[in-house]
């Protein structure tokens, strides 16, 4: 059954009145390729646009805590914690993104954690793209869920 149809197949909210709030973790990932030009521009801390990793990190908070704004069918909750974590792997050539967010309310922060996910992936090619036209953002996709009726590990 699809929670957020009505009974007429119409897009509805989903009713969390008669749920009880406990402690939800979400954590997402996701990857952007990159070249080698621009992998070493941001190690020696020369791309042209600045810090891409701490704007990256802001825009990723900034789209987690705004998730219900962009997202129709999503509660908005109060996110107790976001982290946000990048790493380069050289081997092969992609800048990976992890997210976690935490709550304690009646709905989890699954679309929280990818949206933050995103946004921060998207905030790193805007910050390279001067640099490099190739970039591809991938693998996009939630690797743990915690609290509420489920459990869930990728």
């Amino acid at each position: 059954m699809l929670t957020h149809l009505d009974k007429k197949g119409n897009a509805q909210i989903v009713d969390i009145s008669n749920k009880t709030p406990s402690k939800r973790i979400a954590v997402a990932t996701g990857k952007i390729s990159i070249s080698k030009n621009t992998e070493e521009l941001i190690k020696i801390g020369q791309n042209k646009k600045g810090d891409i990793f701490t704007v990256a990190k802001v825009a990723g908070i900034m789209a987690a805590k705004n998730t219900s704004h962009l997202i129709p069918l999503c509660h908005p909750i109060q996110i107790e914690d976001i982290s946000i974590n990048f790493t380069i792997n050289s081997g092969e050539n992609f800048i990976q993104v992890e997210t976690e967010v935490k709550c304690s309310d009646k709905t989890g922060v699954e679309i929280e954690a990818l949206t933050a996910a995103s946004v921060a992936l998207l905030t790193i090619y805007d910050m390279c793209k001067g640099n490099d036209k190739k970039m591809r953002i991938f693998d996009l996709h939630l690797i743990k869920k915690t609290g509420g009726k489920s459990n869930f590990n990728f």
